[in-house]
């Protein structure tokens, strides 16, 4: 029996820079979908497992990066060295980048940061999983802030020591503009809230203190954005950014966010149920710590803060306000 004719080296690396498209023979029913490209390319079996898992081969319209998975009978085979890899469940949505500073817009329910050196899936290492899939050269990450992980938006890293010490000190003289878009239960009413805000306020809980020299200032401005029959979408500018800054001036107005898990120990009302927590990061500005050029950056709500909105837009006020 005759062994496979190969291509010349040359040939099968023409043959995979042209787009195929044919569909599964019946003849290739159940065989692997490196076996079927390495059948059409004429090319070593490495380079049909190569194409597949460098996402150039789909069937049927989705890609097939696994060469060892089985093809049925008509389905559409494309071949496309030019074909594009899916981005990575991982990766993140980077709006802003240079050689200083990236910023990413980040989902709820992924951490800023490992908690320790076993954590996965954070956000720094969604910035090395795009770098990564886009082939480009992997770089150190500092961090100068973090977002809480249930909340989504705009989160900045530096790419350099000097961006690093430049933001770093932008954040501790709070001369950055930030603001978040968030739902809160009942009636907000708009206004400045400012308390001293300690790790716990006597109840093992985060929150504002009158004890003397305890805490740290915290400011809080807010504005009504549009009032829902049981809760009110509010813009929240913060003057500082202590931790859970937002989700305890709030609370503690009477306001719980919708969504929120922590900060409802002194709530009373009847709680909005609600997959994650409605807190985005919507805007960051500030002037850039190397180029001193003035960066304003802008994020639109993600569709499950937009699917909570429309919920809470369509919510029949019970009988009992909130």
């Amino acid at each position: 029996m005759s062994g496979p004719v190969w291509a010349s080296p040359d040939e099968y690396v023409r043959l995979a820079a042209m787009r195929q498209e044919s569909p599964i023979a019946p003849d290739e029913e159940g065989l692997t979908v490196s076996a079927v490209v390495r059948r059409r390319l004429g090319c070593p079996w490495s380079r049909a497992r190569e194409l597949c898992e460098r996402g150039k081969v789909a069937l049927d319209g989705e890609h097939a990066l696994d060469p060892a998975a089985r093809v049925r009978n008509g389905q559409a085979l494309v071949i496309d060295e030019h074909m594009r890899k899916p981005r990575p469940p991982t990766a993140a949505k980077i709006v802003f980048e240079d050689e200083h500073v990236v910023v990413i817009d980040k989902p709820s329910g992924v951490a800023s940061v490992p908690f320790d050196e076993k954590d996965r899936g954070t956000a720094m290492d969604s910035v090395r999983d795009t770098w990564r899939h886009e082939n480009r050269r992997e770089r150190a990450l500092f961090v100068v802030h973090r977002i809480d992980k249930e909340t989504s938006g705009l989160l900045a890293f530096a790419l350099s020591r000097r961006a690093e010490s430049g933001l770093k000190a932008l954040f501790k003289e709070h001369a950055l503009e930030r603001t978040y878009l968030c739902a809160a239960h009942g009636r907000v009413s708009e206004g400045r809230i400012e308390s001293m805000l300690a790790a716990d306020r006597g109840d093992g809980l985060r929150g504002s203190t009158k004890r003397p020299g305890e805490g740290k200032n915290a400011v809080t401005h807010v504005r009504v954005v549009e009032a829902l029959p049981r809760a009110t979408l509010c813009e929240a500018r913060l003057e500082t950014g202590r931790t859970h800054q937002i989700r305890i001036h709030l609370s503690e107005a009477g306001h719980p966010l919708v969504g929120e898990r922590v900060y409802i120990r002194d709530y009373r009302g009847t709680l909005i149920p609600s997959p994650r927590l409605l807190l985005h990061a919507a805007t960051l500005g500030f002037v850039h710590p190397v180029t001193r050029a003035r960066v304003r950056l802008s994020s639109p709500l993600p569709k499950d803060f937009e699917a909570g909105l429309k919920r809470l837009r369509t919510d029949i006020l019970s009988g009992e306000e909130p």
